[in-house]
């Protein structure tokens, strides 16, 4: 060995030591050090925190309320995000996935919530939340059986009536109460907001592009300050630095039938999109879910939502552009989620943050909304990408959004009908569901399913039975067999050598 290959080898084994212990800290279990983990935590609740926030501003700001309960609402949530998070990615007993899955409030039940709420009161939503909560507890062993009423021609069709659906929230907040349409000046903040979040996409580093509309308005905000009377901070100096999240703040909630019927079956799409957000985020990172996990999963998005009812606030689910961020980062360990979670703890404690996004101008919000409702809708387009459009299929997305949309056209539309019938169709979004799972279960029928039942893509032609039902009750199933895992091509390139490397040994016959 020459002089060059001794003073190598210490260095070059150092560094396989320095890649191996790097290796174990990337797993779903391991724990990178506080100074990878804080950053990594950080990103995850910047990459949500808009999303997280827009319910509560949107719901209470239907129902009217002060500055002050919407402060409330926005600490409420960001706290009980947290501990659902935490509650998902840490995991007891037979509660939560044990994989890094952020929890947040889910846009599907904003408009049954704001109907509820106009109708019944707040505590009546506070109320149907929780049962919906309880519900989702129950029902998690054996959703892989209800599973199969939400293919992807419903699931999708119910996400694109969703973000359709909110597009009236944006306008509401570029008009902001005004008689006489949006005043030209509201117009230019949010459809200036929009090409903040348009050009940080184009122009802006990869890290930069996955919190954009977070930056949309951040700078929004700070170009109305330049504006008179635009942004109204007045709440901040009065709200203090710390305040406990109390439960039952807006009184004891309320359970009326129809509002609980309503709910529960936001419930259950919640389930579903949870369901397609922790099958995709344990292909990457290569821990495969199994019925038992997905239960346990599911079990924790029904306590965080019975936690919600209880501090008031809403349904939680599975975020999926943070699933997209484990598959951009590459990180594996859940633990990053818990420390993401317990950041939103802490933000939920402070109501001085929840008074500064309040502050937020509505119209620059607007913006925002265009854009964040826009990416709901498009969610909705990309699952029914799976579908297969014969005349069927076509006809049940569309009418299934014809009739999500007339009370949203056409707000008056229900007046003179029972309030439980107004309380479920009156959403658009409960209506749009009930009517894409009647008609894909009329048109979609036995025989069509007979036909095609050894269909490889498993697509809406088979559509009472979801990819995703096939894959849990498959006996031969491994995992879910949805994703297909992509390897490190390192690990793909030694495992086809030793592979071959066994071949060479065998006796040859």
């Amino acid at each position: 060995m020459t002089t060059t290959e001794k003073e190598q080898s210490p260095r070059a084994a150092a560094k396989a030591a320095r890649r191996a212990a790097r290796r174990s800290e990337n797993t779903v279990d391991g724990i990178p050090p506080f100074a990878r983990l804080f950053p990594l935590g950080l990103q995850h609740v910047l990459a949500m925190y808009a999303g997280a926030v827009a319910v509560p501003l949107i719901v209470g700001g239907a129902l009217g309320y002060s500055a002050g309960d919407l402060a409330f609402l926005i600490s409420a949530d960001l706290f009980v995000a947290g501990i659902a998070t935490i509650i998902q990615s840490v995991g007891f007993w037979r509660f939560g996935v044990r994989l890094p899955l952020m929890q947040g409030v889910t846009f599907a039940a904003v408009g049954p919530m704001i109907a509820i709420g106009q109708s019944e009161g707040i505590q009546a939503v506070f109320g149907a939340t929780i049962a919906c909560g309880l519900f989702m507890i129950i029902v998690a062993p054996f959703f892989s059986q209800l599973l199969r009423f939400f293919p992807p021609i419903v699931t999708g069709t119910v996400i694109l009536i969703i973000g359709l659906s909110l597009m009236r929230v944006a306008a509401g907040w570029i008009i902001d109460g005004s008689q006489d349409g949006a005043p030209p000046i509201n117009v230019a903040f949010a459809f200036g907001t929009l090409l903040l979040i348009v050009l940080i996409e184009r122009f802006a580093p990869p890290a930069l592009q996955r919190v954009s509309v977070l930056l949309g308005l951040l700078l929004g905000t700070i170009a109305a300050l330049f504006v008179p009377g635009m942004v109204d901070w007045s709440g901040v100096d009065e709200a203090g630095w710390f305040a406990l999240v109390t439960p039952f703040h807006f009184g004891l909630p309320t359970f009326q039938v129809a509002s609980v019927v309503s709910m529960i079956i936001v419930g259950i799409v919640i389930m579903t999109e949870t369901t397609g957000d922790m099958i995709a985020v344990g292909e990457i990172v290569e821990k495969p879910v199994d019925r038992r996990q997905l239960a346990d999963g599911l079990r924790a998005d029904g306590l965080g939502t019975v936690i919600g009812g209880v501090f008031n606030t809403f349904p939680y689910t599975a975020f999926a552009q943070n699933v997209g961020l484990v598959s951009l980062t590459g990180v594996r360990s859940r633990y990053v989620a818990t420390l993401a979670g317990a950041i939103l703890v802490v933000l939920g404690l402070i109501p001085k943050i929840s008074a500064v996004v309040e502050g937020v101008p509505r119209a620059v919000l607007g913006g925002a909304g265009i854009a964040l409702f826009g990416m709901v809708a498009a969610s909705g387009i990309r699952t029914l990408a799976k579908v297969k459009f014969n005349n069927k299929n076509v006809l049940i997305v569309a009418i299934s959004v014809g009739v999500a949309l007339l009370p949203t056209v056409a707000p008056t539309i229900y007046d003179q009908f029972p309030e439980w019938f107004t309380l479920i169709f009156d959403s658009g979004i409960s209506a749009g569901a009930i009517t894409a799972i009647l008609l894909n279960l009329l048109l979609n029928s036995d025989e069509m399913r007979r036909e095609h039942a050894n269909d490889p893509a498993l697509d809406a032609f088979d559509a009472v039975r979801g990819p995703a039902a096939v894959a849990l009750v498959h006996p031969e199933a491994q995992g879910t067999g949805l994703i297909p895992v992509t390897l490190d091509p390192d690990l793909e390139q030694e495992r086809i050598r030793d592979a071959a490397a066994e071949a060479s040994l065998d006796p040859k016959p």
